[in-house]
């Protein structure tokens, strides 16, 4: 299994917009075969401040995942229109 953490933070007045975006991208997320989770989360105090936490199968499903239309739509086209991606880190499970 690979484990991406991502956090995203939304241009001051793009909450919202951003907040629907990640909705649309979770759903077809999901649906990939290698996707095991796919979950986004909004800070509690912070609302311009979004996590994102992904599990998938293999790099392989990663990968495929990176090769999506619909990561290439949401994630590389529209969110850095309104915000910045400002940490993404790879993990794998000790055991």
């Amino acid at each position: 299994m690979v484990v991406l953490a991502v956090t995203w933070m939304a241009k001051v007045g793009r909450e919202a917009e951003m907040a629907g975006i990640f909705s649309k991208l979770t759903e077809e997320s999901r649906k990939e075969p290698g996707c095991g989770m796919y979950v986004v989360h909004r800070h509690k105090t912070e609302p311009r401040r979004f996590f994102v936490y992904e599990q998938y199968k293999d790099d392989a499903a990663l990968e495929a995942h990176r090769a999506a239309p619909h990561f290439l739509q949401y994630a590389k086209k529209e969110l850095p229109k309104i915000g910045d991606r400002v940490e993404g880190h790879l993990y794998e499970p000790l055991g």
